[in-house]
């Protein structure tokens, strides 16, 4: 019986798929998902091409999703938006520099961490976990900035989106954001 319920658990509930959102909505999503990412890539080809930083990095697309497509999850949030991405560039950095003869041991305590971290800082920002593991299995170019990762991809490049955010985010009369800093 036990584990009839345990897999019974895997069906989903009967609450049904998420409900659809307006063509309104879908254009403002991608239109601030569009320009939060030229931002950041536009800043990342004139500041960084040639060089070895990076502002650009994998997660930001992921939080650009919650921070223009969920404009009112807990997830997509200042708060949770950059300390998720700072905790977890932290958290991989180390992990990378700790534990990087075993890649395996890095990436998996990384993301893990990083999880428990943001949890225990109420800055749970699924995107981090990314960032966290970005820290770990990155290039020599990413392994070489070690700290400096926390401060330009992990930090700029979300104050980056942050920025592009609290401008467009506002605009319509429908959207809010964000619904706290702290």
């Amino acid at each position: 019986m036990r584990l009839n319920g345990y897999f019974n658990k895997m069906r989903g509930s009967a609450h049904g798929s998420p409900p659809r959102v307006s063509l309104s909505e879908v254009l403002w999503s991608w239109t601030g998902a569009f320009l939060g990412i030229a931002a950041v890539a536009w800043l990342n080809q004139r500041f960084f091409a040639g060089s070895d930083l990076t502002l650009a990095i994998g997660s930001l697309g992921a939080s650009a999703v919650l921070v223009f497509g969920a404009v009112r999850s807990p997830l997509a949030q200042p708060r949770n938006l950059i300390g998720g991405h700072v905790l977890s560039a932290l958290v991989g950095v180390t992990c990378w520099q700790w534990l990087g003869g075993e890649p395996w041991l890095a990436q998996s305590v990384a993301v893990a961490t990083a999880i428990a971290l943001m949890h225990l800082t109420r800055t749970l920002h699924p995107p981090g976990g990314a960032t966290a593991l970005i820290a770990v299995i990155g290039s020599d170019q990413v392994h070489a900035m070690g700290y400096l990762f926390v401060l330009l991809p992990a930090t700029l490049g979300p104050l980056v989106l942050l920025a592009v955010a609290l401008l467009f985010n506002n605009l319509p009369a429908a959207r809010r954001y964000p619904e706290f800093w702290l």
